[in-house]
């Protein structure tokens, strides 16, 4: 099965760029485009993407604002939305996160990272350019640790915070296998324990909480 994309972009041009460049991949097929926010919200609810890839400076409705509304909290039916714009600003990473985004790139990504993109967020991960991680984890290195924010943790096992610690660190469900000899299938059992005790939606907010409680720390 293909993995469904709705193309989300003010300019025609670009849109046009971002549809030949997935279609050209047997796993990915561009279903609809939208040229605002509040057209990316009507296709989304009639196309059923599996992912949006989503611009954030439009007119009409921004990306943000059509972020809330699909994959947001009160969303009636969640969408994937992957972010991508030109614009690398803490205001729009921050504000795309909080509204509900799985990931956040920016639109020099080659054309095989987007792909890559698309199949990571299809797939039930979360995906954040490396210069927006840096950046996140700076931010939390600035802040002042308050003692009751690592209490949080304390509804996990031990073995739940190591997954949720490597997690942090970046490595992936096989690599987190591997350090703790143990199963694909147990770390992303653990994982979804993880999600689940904390409230979390996905592995962006893991990564944000596991610094601003202190489990890692940048440099670490």
């Amino acid at each position: 099965m293909s993995i469904r994309v709705l193309v989300v972009d003010d300019q025609a041009l670009v849109r046009a760029g971002f549809r030949m460049i997935l279609d050209a991949h047997d796993d990915i097929e561009v279903v609809g485009e939208a040229e605002n926010g509040e057209v990316a919200v009507a296709q989304a609810h009639a196309l059923k993407p599996d992912v949006v890839l989503m611009d954030v400076r439009m007119p009409v409705m921004d990306g943000i604002e059509a972020t809330r509304r699909l994959a947001g909290s009160d969303a009636r039916d969640p969408v994937k939305v992957l972010v991508l714009t030109t614009f690398d600003l803490d205001e729009y990473v921050y504000e795309a996160l909080r509204a509900g985004a799985s990931g956040f790139l920016l639109k020099d990504v080659p054309r095989d990272e987007l792909a890559r993109g698309i199949r990571v967020i299809a797939g039930g991960e979360a995906l954040l350019a490396p210069s927006v991680t840096r950046r996140l984890v700076e931010d939390f290195a600035r802040r002042p640790l308050q003692a009751d924010r690592s209490a949080r943790l304390d509804v996990l096992t031990g073995r739940e915070r190591e997954v949720l610690e490597l997690v942090a660190r970046g490595l992936s469900n096989t690599e987190i296998a591997e350090a703790l000899y143990v199963s694909g299938a147990t770390v992303k059992t653990h994982f979804g324990h993880v999600l689940m005790k904390l409230d979390l939606r996905d592995r962006v907010q893991a990564v944000i909480l596991a610094y601003d409680v202190g489990l890692v720390a940048p440099g670490g």
